[in-house]
């Protein structure tokens, strides 16, 4: 299912998400908001309903205090994401996206690696 863009605040609360999971509205406040009034509690609360709502949040409801965790990891998000853009920019193409992240070093040497050994795989698979 293709997820809709996240707007700045629910992909803030996303990151802290795929970082450590499962958390509580309150620790997502406390790490976005340090010095949190109510209102912000409020602010959290929506986003992780909105979120949940899209389908980015998974709450368990099982214990005293809700838990949230990412129903959407990162790599699937910013790959769908990805998508778009080289839909929009590309005519669908992601080869120029990624020629112009090698030509300007935007990618590590280990990342290329991993890029070799997914086509490496894919060229095995295809042969005969």
């Amino acid at each position: 299912m293709k997820q809709p863009p996240l707007a700045n605040a629910e992909l803030a609360v996303m990151q802290l998400l795929w970082q450590d999971e499962p958390l509580t509205a309150r620790q997502v406040r406390e790490t976005l908001y340090p010095t949190a009034t109510r209102a912000q509690h409020g602010t959290v609360q929506r986003l992780l309903q909105r979120l949940e709502d899209k389908g980015f949040v998974k709450r368990d409801s099982s214990q005293a205090v809700n838990l949230f965790t990412a129903a959407v990891s990162c790599q699937a998000y910013a790959g769908q994401q990805l998508e778009t853009l080289a839909s929009k920019l590309t005519e669908g193409s992601i080869a120029p996206l990624i020629t112009h992240l090698v030509a300007e070093n935007k990618i590590s040497p280990a990342e290329i690696e991993q890029i070799r050994a997914i086509l490496d795989e894919l060229d095995d698979g295809a042969q005969p």
